[in-house]
């Protein structure tokens, strides 16, 4: 019982680990974080501009499995247009009108 009691504390500390003061997780999936920001409209899509080698992250191509974390920059190519942001906040849910607060444009 002891063994059970001790696996279950480390499990509770690793997942604790992953949030910061304000209950802000501190890495999310590159995948979801764009679908949440509304980078990219729809999660497969982002899934999808991963794996063509369209989004860069800190300058080093991605995939969508990566982890991202406050101050990374993500590098969006559409066609000709490239769209380079920061990531400022990581949030689980996000309301529409303000997706925009979890990034600054470069």
């Amino acid at each position: 019982m002891e063994i059970a009691a001790k696996q279950r504390d480390i499990i509770a500390k690793r997942w604790f680990c992953n949030f910061n003061v304000r209950g802000e997780s501190e890495h999310m999936r590159l995948d979801k974080y764009l679908k949440v920001s509304r980078l990219i409209k729809r999660r497969p899509v982002a899934n999808e501009a991963c794996d063509a080698g369209r989004i860069q992250v800190n300058g080093k191509v991605a995939k969508a499995s990566l982890n991202v974390k406050v101050g990374d920059i993500i590098e969006i190519t559409f066609g000709d247009k490239v769209v380079k942001v920061e990531v400022l906040s990581i949030e689980e849910t996000y309301k529409k009108g303000e997706a925009r607060e979890l990034y600054k444009v470069l």
